[in-house]
């Protein structure tokens, strides 16, 4: 997610840090630091990257191998250069030669999403091994993970671990906390079918322990629950769930089929998710419904993902050349898991947008020119709000934009 420099979202990004995570936030631990205006010619991306450098990173980096993209030597450099000595990631690091303390802000997110990606490429072992033994060192009794490093754990943040895990070639029911796997977690974190919620995922509970249904969530809970990451192959299961299935005691498979549901049935009514941004009611968010489409596909309701699909091919490309690299991923991500040609998604071709953005892809020297990215990432479309938010306040707070980011106010409910 981007930082959209408005008095409206700085306002809002203030509001949600003192009220939803002060400890986050507090003097002696606060973000790292702005970047200066020039950024690092092996990144991804034109605008901020404070808050979403390496993720977008990520994200952009598996996109490119995902559709047989050899990436620029220095774009995975810059990434596994963002690592901390004792393996995690932060959100972004302006002085990544400096040392990370205590005031450095690592997060799961972050570091699960730079794991997806570097996992995928060759040599890079050592990276990913220090990184998820750190977050197998934060893991919460109950299994699962939050945003930070103790923070109670969310469907989204546990769910980009359990990709990172399955990344590495690491089963997720082996990986315990107290006898708790990442799984014991996310059934937790599910709805049962009859009620308001209808079998979605929420992201947390609120203070009294009561679920909300949440889009955003519950596209990341399918996926965890299939123990799948961002990348996911069209039909995963042989299955396509058609209903809410009620059972006992549910296990991963069956709150994600469940889920999968809950997204088939929002998506009836409308062929895109809605979003909880303040002050945009029923507009669309482009980067859950993109989201929505790779759960669906992975548990095998590929049919069902049709419909979302066609509407993102129609009417996503003036969001994701606003957005940047990280939404060119996700619908990268989304045309792969129902075997749609990226290069030719509503008549563009998603792998170039996304290599513009970016040094020349298999090139370690070469970037791409200020005019190539300035062209496909637009400025603020002046709503006040931007079309992303930001990604660890987001995350922390629950906001439903788009896979975590995981990733993303209030609780999401359709």
């Amino acid at each position: 997610m981007f930082v959209r420099r408005t008095a409206a979202v700085l306002a809002a990004t203030a509001v949600i840090g003192a009220v939803v995570a002060p400890a986050a936030f507090a003097a002696d631990s606060s973000p790292s630091p702005s970047p200066s205006a020039a950024l690092p010619s092996g990144l991804f991306g034109s605008t901020d990257p404070t808050y979403d450098g390496v993720w977008r990173q990520s994200l952009a980096l598996l996109a490119q191998h995902t559709a047989g993209v050899t990436s620029a030597v220095k774009a995975v450099d810059w990434l596994t250069g963002q690592q901390c000595a004792n393996g995690a990631f932060a959100a972004y690091r302006a002085e990544a030669t400096a040392a990370c303390d205590a005031k450095t802000q690592i997060d799961t997110n972050s570091t699960a999403a730079a794991v997806q990606a570097l996992a995928a490429l060759p040599g890079n072992d050592d990276a990913t091994g220090r990184a998820v033994t750190w977050l197998k060192s934060v893991q919460n009794t109950d299994g699962g993970w939050g945003y930070m490093a103790g923070g109670a754990s969310d469907a989204n943040s546990t769910s980009v671990v359990i990709g990172a895990l399955q990344a590495v070639g690491k089963k997720p029911q082996n990986v315990s906390k107290d006898g708790k796997s990442p799984y014991d977690a996310l059934v937790k974190l599910s709805m049962p079918c009859k009620g308001e919620g209808g079998g979605a995922f929420a992201y947390q509970p609120d203070k009294k322990g009561k679920l909300a249904a949440n889009a955003d969530a519950t596209a990341a809970g399918v996926l965890g629950g299939l123990g799948e990451g961002f990348v996911a192959e069209a039909g995963g299961l042989p299955y396509s769930r058609t209903r809410c299935a009620t059972a006992d005691s549910p296990g991963p498979l069956d709150a994600a089929g469940n889920g999968a549901n809950y997204l088939a049935t929002a998506l009836a009514k409308a062929p895109y998710l809605k979003s909880a941004l303040p002050g945009a009611a029923d507009q669309p968010d482009y980067g859950n419904t993109a989201d929505a489409v790779v759960a669906l596909a992975a548990d095998g309701a590929t049919k069902l993902a049709r419909k979302p699909l066609a509407w993102l091919e129609k009417n996503s490309a003036g969001w994701a050349a606003e957005s940047g690299p990280a939404a060119y991923a996700q619908l990268i991500f989304a045309a792969h898991a129902t075997g749609t040609d990226p290069r030719d998604f509503g008549g563009k071709d998603l792998v170039a947008l996304l290599g513009a953005t970016g040094p020349t892809p298999g090139a370690a020297g070469a970037s791409a020119t200020p005019s190539e990215t300035k062209k496909d990432e637009k400025k603020d479309n002046g709503n006040g709000l931007g079309v992303w938010w930001i990604v660890g306040v987001g995350l922390v707070a629950g906001i439903g934009i788009g896979f975590l980011i995981s990733g993303r106010n209030k609780k999401q409910q359709l």
